[in-house]
């Protein structure tokens, strides 16, 4: 009786051994809860992508890590997000790089008005860089990943159908973007795209500079009437997803290996993310009655030429700081023509 009683508690401790093993967590990690902040509003497909991100690292880590989105701006400022994620005020945070003025010189290389075509170019051009410039300006942080919206075009109360029609006009735009409205002869406006429905709408500011999916995203084409398809001075904007650093350094190898794998995948969602809706801003706007106009091949080559400017301050502001930001515009601009 001793032997068989022996045998069937050893047989119940091997089961129980074999059931933890089959359930346990990768690295058989505690559930590590994080909050995510995120300025854009919680029915934007951008948000909406973000909270799937969480999921999937939830669903396929075996719940070692469940992220919480705090949309809107609620947990931290779009232009103070950064900071939060460095400083542990979130986990993890998705922003615009060129919202903290100064904070990465190098990487303002993405937001030049380089001529995008579409945010899946964008995305990808923006993590090509920085895989290839590791750019120490974001050392503080483990970057997820990073990715850009499609071509920011120029959006106004008034049609644009000419260069000389934006002289003197007070055009939204932060960062580099600002710089590109003052290069284009208009007044550049700074704000977060947080506050931009109501300068337009009170007339603080005539128009802003933004992807065509801010007309449906934003709401924004309920404030304008025009949207001017400027591909020869489109900019893009730096987003960077990034999770607090020791937070990162304290998860298991194999998690971190799991969501690196996720963050390979959400790249090229993002880059699709961003097409869609430009689609679905283009044709909200025309459905609103708003027009869109097409510059002609000469018009656009001119809008082109007046940037330039914009490309020769990035290169002599990163000499100064010697930063090699004239090896990242060239390497920026050669890869752009090999992936059109």
């Amino acid at each position: 009786m001793a032997t068989k009683s022996l045998s069937g508690l050893m047989l119940g401790c091997l089961l129980a051994c074999l059931f933890i093993a089959m359930t346990a967590v990768p690295g058989d990690a505690k559930t590590v809860e994080m909050a995510y902040s995120i300025f854009f509003p919680a029915r934007h497909a951008v948000t909406v992508l973000a909270t799937e991100w969480c999921k999937e690292i939830e669903k396929r880590t075996n719940g070692a890590v469940k992220i919480q989105v705090f949309p809107g701006a609620t947990l931290t400022p779009a232009d103070q997000c950064y900071d939060g994620v460095v400083k542990g005020i979130s986990d993890v945070g998705m922003s615009v790089a060129s919202y903290t003025k100064g904070r990465f010189p190098l990487s303002e290389v993405i937001d030049q008005p380089l001529g995008y075509r579409s945010g899946k170019q964008a995305t990808g051009l923006a993590n090509a860089y920085f895989e290839k410039f590791k750019p120490k300006e974001f050392d503080d942080v483990k970057v997820m990943y990073m990715h850009s919206h499609g071509p920011g075009f120029v959006n106004t109360k008034k049609p644009v159908e000419k260069l000389d029609d934006l002289k003197g006009m007070k055009i939204r735009g932060t960062g580099t973007t600002a710089r590109v409205v003052a290069a284009l002869g208009a007044t550049p406006v700074a704000m977060p795209m947080t506050e931009t429905y109501d300068a337009v709408n009170k007339g603080v500011a005539e128009g802003f500079v933004a992807p065509i999916e801010a007309l449906k995203g934003w709401k924004l084409a309920e404030v304008v009437s025009s949207t001017t398809q400027d591909y020869g001075s489109a900019n893009g904007l730096l987003f960077f997803v990034a999770m607090n650093r020791k937070k990162w350094d304290s998860l298991p190898k194999d998690v971190q290996a799991t969501i690196e794998k996720i963050n390979k995948e959400w790249i090229v969602k993002h880059g699709e993310v961003w097409d869609a809706v430009d689609k679905e801003g283009r044709e909200y706007a025309l459905s609103r009655g708003n027009k869109i106009v097409s510059l002609s091949k000469e018009e656009d080559a001119r809008w082109a030429v007046a940037v330039k400017s914009v490309l020769d301050e990035y290169v002599q502001a990163t000499k100064a700081k010697n930063l090699p930001g004239e090896e990242a515009l060239k390497f920026c601009q050669e890869w752009l023509k090999q992936n059109p």
